[in-house]
C-alpha cells in the first residue's frame, strides 16, 4: 500500500489547514530522523565481517575535451576518436571489523586501455558506509550524522506499507548552500530505523554527482549492507566534459554480525596486542598482481547482463583491435605519450628489480604558490622508493624550486633507509641548501669592534648561502619514544664576498677582525633529539610500524653542540628547543591544533648564524595540511635569524560552518574555514602577534593575515596556494 503526502494548498482556511500538515509532517520527519541518528552509530558497526564477490562497471563518456583534460589525475589515456568507455572489474572481498578490505582483483575487461584501477575518487563513493558521520571519509556530512539536524531540514515525502512493515521516505536538503552538505532522500523502516535505500546528489566545483545506495532487505543478515550502487557523475573541467556512470553489485557468501554485547573497542580488542594496536583497523590489501583480462571471463562471472548499447561499445572495441595500424604501437608512439604524461601529469617509471621513481608533472600551475610577503614560489619533486626483503626500505627524494621575488633557487636530497621497519630505526640523510641567512647583530659588531679602520662599503656580511648534510640515525625505543642523534654541518659562503681591507692603505686590518669575521664559515654539530607522544596508536603493516594519531600532544627537545675543528669548523655553540604540539578533534569536521615551543642559542664562539629547526621559514609552495597554522606568514624572514632566542605559540582553528555562511547565503565553494593566532617573543619582539583567516575550496586555499609588532600595527598580506586535485 501506497500512501502519498498531501500537497501544500493557497492561503485562506484550506491553506491554513495544509500550512499545519505541513508543519505536522515536518515534525514528525524530524522525530524518525532522530529515531535513526539514535541507531547510526549502533548500525555503523554491526557487520563483524563478510567474503563477498565485487562487481563494478564503469561507463565514462567524453562530451568535451581539449588538450587541458591530461591534467585530470587518473584518468586513463584517452585513444584517439574514441569517445565512449567501458571498463568492468570482479574482484573477491573480505571484510574484517572495523576496517580492514582484502581485495583481490580476478578479472578485468575494458576499452579503456591498460588497467589503473577505478578511475579518481570512484571507489569512495561505491564504498559509503551510510550510517557513517560523513559519506566520504572525512567529507559530506551525512544526514544521520549526530549532528546533521543543524545542518538539514528534512520532510516526509511518502509512507509505503508493505508486508505489514511501514517505511517513511525521507527528504532532506541542506539548510546552506556547501559543498559539505548534499541533498537527497532515504527510506527508513518503522520500529528498526534502519535505512533501506539512501540517494545524495552534489558538486564540488569541478563536478557534480548523484549516488543512489540499496541496502538489504529489514530482518535479514544483508540488512545493513549495502546490495547496490548507482552512481553518475559530471566531471567539467576548464572546457573538459565527461559524464560518467558507475554500477557496483556486491554478491555475500558469508556475514558475521556482532552481537547485541560487542562494542567497536570490545569486539576488536578481542584481536589486538595492546590497545594501542590498530592493525586489524588499518591493514589493507588490494592485489592486483594477477588478473584475467579476456571477455569470457567476465561472461561468466557478470552478475548483471550487460545493455544492447554497452555490448555496442565492445563490438566497436573489438573492430577497432582487429583494424589498428601496426605503428600505432611502435616504440617511438609509446615514447611520444610517455613524454606527454611526463609533462602535465604526475607519472611513475618502473625500475623493473631496482626501485621506481615517482615525479611530480614537470608543467603544473598547482605547484605554484603567491603571498605578499615572498611573491611567487615554485617547486618539483621527484621520488624512488624500493622495497627489500623483512619490510625494509629505502627511499630517496629530490625537492627543486625557485622563489622569483628574492630570486633564490633551492635544492634538497634526502634518503631514508628503514633497516628495522618493525622498531622504527632508520638512517637519515639530508643534503641541500638551506634558506640565505642573516643576522643583524654582524653589523653591529663590526661596527662596535673595528671602528673606522674598516672600509664598510666593501662589507656584506648580511646574506649566505647555505650548504649543509645532516646524517642521522632514528630509533623508537618504545611506543610512543624517539630517539634521533647524529652530525650536520654547514658551509655558509657570503652572497657578495667583502674586502677586508683599510681605508687607510698603509694600515691592514687587525688579525683578529679577519679571523673573526669571513667570507666563508664552516661548523660541524653533533645532535640528539628526543620526542614522546603519550598513547601513540598504531598499526603493522607486514613487519612495518606505521604509527598514527595520539589523544595526548606530542613533547620534544632538540640539542645540538657545535664543536671547534672538525671538518674546518670556525665555530663552537650549543642549540636547545623545547616544542609541544597537537590536533585535537572536536566533533564533525572541527579540529583544534596548538603548537608552542622556545629555544636558544648559548655557549657562542665565533657564531654569527642562528639557525633553529623549529623555528624557521619555508620559502616553497605547500597547502593547507602544512605548518600554515604554525608559522608565522607576515613575519620578515630575517627574524628567524636576529635573535639568539624565542618563545613562540600558534593556535588553529578549522570548521567548516565558521563565518561565510553568515555572510554570504551562497558559499558553496569553501569547504573549511580556519582562524590562527600567533604570538612571538623575542629580545627586539615584545611581542609580534598575528591572527588570520583563512578558507579552502577544491582549488585553492587562501589565508588573510594581519600583524601587531610591540602592541603597533605592523602589515596586513595574504598567502594563496593552489590545492585542486589534492584533497
Amino acid at each position: 500500500m501506497f500512501l502519498a503526502a498531501s500537497p501544500i494548498l493557497p492561503a485562506g482556511k484550506n491553506g491554513r489547514d495544509a500550512l499545519q500538515r505541513t508543519h505536522h509532517r515536518t515534525a514528525q520527519a524530524d522525530s524518525i530522523v532522530d529515531n535513526a541518528i539514535g541507531n547510526a552509530p549502533r548500525y555503523a558497526s554491526m557487520t563483524g565481517g563478510y567474503h563477498a564477490d565485487l562487481y563494478v562497471k564503469g561507463r565514462v563518456y567524453i562530451r568535451r575535451k581539449n588538450l587541458l583534460v591530461r591534467f585530470v589525475p587518473s584518468l586513463f589515456r584517452l585513444r584517439k576518436d574514441v569517445k565512449d568507455y567501458l571498463v568492468e572489474t570482479c574482484s573477491e572481498l573480505h571484510f574484517t571489523a572495523p576496517n580492514i578490505y582484502d581485495r583481490k582483483v580476478k578479472a578485468v575487461y575494458g576499452n579503456a586501455g591498460k588497467y589503473r584501477g577505478v578511475e579518481g575518487d570512484v571507489l569512495d563513493y561505491l564504498g559509503v558506509n551510510i550510517y557513517a558521520p560523513f559519506l566520504l571519509h572525512s567529507k559530506l556530512l551525512s544526514p544521520l550524522a549526530p549532528a546533521a539536524r543543524k545542518h538539514y531540514s528534512y520532510r516526509i515525502d511518502t509512507v509505503t506499507v508493505q508486508g505489514g512493515r511501514r517505511s517513511y521516505r525521507i527528504a532532506f536538503t541542506p539548510r546552506n548552500k556547501s559543498y559539505q552538505l548534499v541533498e537527497g532522500h532515504m527510506v527508513i523502516s518503522d520500529s528498526t530505523w534502519s535505512v533501506r535505500e539512501m540517494q545524495f546528489s552534489g558538486r564540488s566545483e569541478y563536478q557534480r554527482f548523484d549516488n543512489r545506495i540499496e541496502m538489504g532487505d529489514a530482518g535479514t543478515g544483508r540488512e545493513f549492507l549495502p546490495q547496490r550502487y548507482e552512481l553518475n557523475t559530471t566531471f567539467n573541467f576548464m572546457g573538459n566534459t565527461i559524464d560518467g556512470s558507475y554500477t557496483a553489485v556486491p554478491s555475500y557468501h558469508s556475514i558475521t554480525l556482532k552481537s547485541g554485547d560487542d562494542d567497536d573497542e570490545g569486539f576488536f580488542a578481542l584481536r589486538a596486542k595492546s590497545k594501542y594496536d590498530l592493525t586489524e583497523a588499518y591493514n589493507l590489501q588490494n592485489d592486483t598482481a594477477q588478473y584475467r583480462t579476456d571477455s569470457l571471463t567476465l561472461d561468466s562471472l557478470r552478475p548483471i547482463p550487460l545493455s544492447p548499447d554497452e555490448q555496442r561499445v565492445y563490438r566497436n572495441y573489438s573492430l577497432d583491435r582487429d583494424t589498428l595500424p601496426e605503428k600505432k604501437d611502435s616504440w617511438a608512439h609509446r615514447f611520444r605519450e610517455q613524454m606527454g604524461d611526463m609533462l602535465i601529469s604526475s607519472y611513475t617509471v618502473d625500475l623493473n628489480t631496482i626501485g621506481s621513481v615517482k615525479c611530480s608533472p614537470l608543467i603544473n600551475p598547482f605547484l605554484v604558490s603567491f603571498s605578499k610577503r615572498d611573491g611567487y614560489s615554485y617547486r618539483q619533486d621527484f621520488k624512488y622508493s624500493r622495497l627489500f626483503d623483512n619490510d625494509r626500505l629505502l627511499r630517496m627524494a629530490t625537492r627543486i624550486g625557485y622563489n622569483f621575488k628574492h630570486h633564490e633557487f633551492y635544492w634538497r636530497i634526502t634518503g631514508d633507509y628503514d633497516y628495522l621497519p618493525r622498531k622504527g630505526a632508520s638512517l637519515h640523510l639530508r643534503v641541500g641548501n638551506g634558506n640565505r641567512i642573516y643576522t643583524s647583530k654582524v653589523l653591529d659588531e663590526i661596527k662596535q669592534t673595528a671602528g673606522t679602520s674598516l672600509d664598510f662599503d666593501k662589507i656584506h656580511l648580511d646574506y649566505f648561502r647555505d650548504f649543509y648534510i645532516d646524517l642521522s640515525h632514528r630509533v623508537e625505543v618504545t611506543n610512543g619514544v624517539h630517539l634521533n642523534a647524529g652530525f650536520s654541518t654547514h658551509r655558509r659562503t657570503a652572497v657578495r664576498k667583502s674586502d677586508f681591507t683599510s681605508v687607510e692603505s698603509s694600515r691592514d686590518p687587525a688579525e683578529e677582525l679577519t679571523d673573526i669575521f669571513r667570507n666563508e664559515y664552516r661548523s660541524f654539530a653533533a645532535r640528539i633529539a628526543l620526542s614522546w607522544t603519550p598513547g601513540q596508536y598504531y598499526y603493522m603493516n607486514g613487519k612495518r610500524k606505521i604509527n598514527l594519531h595520539s589523544k595526548l600532544p606530542t613533547f620534544s627537545v632538540d640539542w645540538e653542540r657545535g664543536l671547534k675543528g672538525v671538518f674546518k669548523s670556525t665555530g663552537i655553540y650549543e642549540r636547545v628547543e623545547l616544542d609541544m604540539q597537537h590536533y585535537i578533534s572536536l566533533g564533525l569536521m572541527q579540529t583544534l591544533y596548538y603548537r608552542a615551543g622556545a629555544g636558544m642559542f648559548t655557549d657562542q664562539k665565533q657564531l654569527f648564524f642562528v639557525d633553529f629547526v623549529n623555528f624557521s621559514r619555508n620559502n616553497l609552495p605547500l597547502g593547507w595540511n602544512d605548518e600554515i597554522g604554525g608559522v608565522f606568514q607576515l613575519l620578515d624572514r630575517r627574524w628567524y635569524n636576529a635573535s639568539l632566542k624565542y618563545i613562540r605559540a600558534n593556535i588553529t582553528y578549522e570548521a567548516p560552518f565558521l563565518i561565510m555562511p553568515h555572510l554570504l547565503k551562497r558559499t558553496p565553494n569553501v569547504l573549511n574555514e580556519r582562524l590562527y593566532i600567533g604570538v612571538l617573543a623575542m629580545p627586539y619582539l615584545k611581542p609580534y602577534i598575528e591572527i588570520g583567516y583563512g578558507i579552502g575550496t577544491h582549488i585553492f586555499d587562501l589565508g588573510l593575515f594581519v600583524s601587531n609588532t610591540n602592541g603597533k600595527f605592523t602589515d596586513a598580506g595574504f598567502k594563496l596556494t593552489f590545492e585542486l586535485f589534492n584533497r
